[in-house]
């Protein structure tokens, strides 16, 4: 099974140039060893206009998951925490 290759945004942007200056996909795709439909997927999705054209790696929903994982770590830590907490206060000999 092959390994999926990622490409940073530099690259798309340049992939994305040099098929607007030659104006042939596919050559452009071949001589950059990428599939033909990727490279019109980038230069659709940088015509787009949007703020961050290739979401991908390291994108808002990404950064937002990776926030509220670590603070339900945290709060699960504070709970087991207050758990032992509670055991130790509730099991004193009067």
């Amino acid at each position: 099974m092959s390994e999926r290759r990622t490409y940073t945004d530099e690259f798309k942007r340049e992939a994305v140039r040099l098929c607007n200056e030659r104006g042939n996909v596919s050559g452009v795709a071949r001589d950059l060893g990428v599939d033909h439909s990727m490279l019109r997927k980038w230069k659709r999705e940088l015509s787009a206009g949007t703020d961050r054209p290739f979401p991908g790696k390291g994108n808002a929903k990404d950064a937002e998951f990776a926030k509220l994982q670590r603070e339900y770590a945290r709060l699960k830590e504070e709970n087991e925490i207050l758990k032992k907490a509670v055991g130790i206060f509730t099991n004193r000999p009067r």
